[in-house]
């Protein structure tokens, strides 16, 4: 049984996500123990418990120890399967934050797979459902990965209960990526939902995002205003993304109450503006989560990086617990060159 010290590096619930995930992958039993050691409030949040479940379903694992707020437990993979399964978080936790760890194992089963998934849709401190739709999925497609997305409702906190179906079929081998140049002719567009608000608010954000990204040409960000149908709660979010023949670039921002929503425009377009002048080819929220596909990739790749950030390198770290992976970094200019070589 691998022992996995939590609270290595960044030590927060990414870690978690990632290491049951390359367990049931791998077939390796872990023991977890200081998750999410140094965080205001340590151990298993709602969202993790329904990652660590969800994972568990796909592999028929045996748990001992999981429980909210646990700061250890055990997990024994058995065999990845195919199927329909339903996942609810109860709570607004993120659901895209589950797939993090869900959507490995479900590639890596080598049969259809349906989830479920019930939760927060568009929440702080994870990516926007939209982020996941039009930035992560377009370039886990490019690696060969397709997943198809149903919305059935959007979900916010404190509420949440939105709801979404995710189905992928099965795939026998991961391409890699190698983007070392970033190019200068930029597509830039974007979308911006509002729920249960009134209309005026995804209209200020618009402007501010694109005051903020008018030195790079046209941007094209569309607005969509949902209803009690198509949301539970207030909520809503702006995801902008730049797009080049050779990359795609993403960056995020969700409404929270009493925050202007001028800033929070501005926040997701200054994010994506600082992604396109430094020349990246990869954004650092994507970064994060590519990893474990790209270890998992028939051949190395190369990614130039705004920000090296904890995240990648205690993912990194993590992979070479489970997986032959080799990996160096050089430095261009201000940028990290990533490259990542699987044995």
């Amino acid at each position: 049984m691998h022992e996995i010290d939590g609270s290595y590096g960044e030590g927060g619930g990414q870690l978690v996500r990632t290491a049951v995930a390359l367990s049931a992958m791998t077939g390796k039993a872990i023991a977890l123990h200081n998750i999410r050691a140094r965080r205001p409030r340590p151990g298993l949040a709602a969202q993790h418990l329904t990652a660590v479940r969800a994972v568990a379903a796909l592999c028929r694992a045996e748990i001992t120890g999981l429980e909210l707020g646990a700061r250890e437990f055990t997990f024994r993979p058995g065999g990845l399967q195919g199927g329909h399964f339903d996942f609810n978080v109860g709570t607004a936790g993120s659901v895209i934050l589950v797939l993090q760890a869900a959507l490995p194992a479900a590639f890596a089963c080598g049969a259809p797979i349906h989830l479920r998934l019930t939760g927060g849709t568009d929440v702080k401190a994870a990516p926007p459902l939209d982020y996941f739709r039009y930035v992560l999925l377009p370039l886990l497609a490019k690696m060969g990965l397709s997943v198809n997305v149903t919305v059935l409702r959007r979900g916010y906190y404190p509420r949440g209960g939105g709801e979404i179906e995710v189905s992928l079929p099965p795939v026998k081998e991961l391409r890699p990526l190698c983007m070392d140049t970033a190019g200068a002719a930029y597509e830039i567009e974007g979308i911006i939902h509002t729920a249960n608000l009134p209309g005026h608010i995804a209209e200020r954000m618009r402007q501010a995002a694109l005051r903020k990204l008018q030195d790079f040409g046209n941007t094209h960000i569309d607005c969509q205003r949902l209803g009690r149908n198509e949301a539970m709660g207030q909520g809503g979010a702006i995801v902008l993304w730049a797009r080049t023949p050779w990359v795609l670039l993403g960056a995020a921002a969700t409404a929270e109450r009493g925050v202007p929503a001028e800033r929070i425009g501005e926040e997701a377009a200054q994010a994506l503006s600082d992604e396109i002048s430094a020349g990246a080819t990869l954004d650092i929220h994507a970064s994060d989560q590519l990893l474990i596909y790209l270890a998992l990739a028939q051949g190395a790749s190369r990614l130039l990086l705004r920000n090296f950030t904890p995240h990648a390198q205690t993912t990194l770290w993590l992979l070479r617990q489970f997986l032959p992976l080799r990996f160096q970094t050089t430095q261009r200019g201000e940028l990290t060159c990533l490259d990542l070589i699987p044995r």
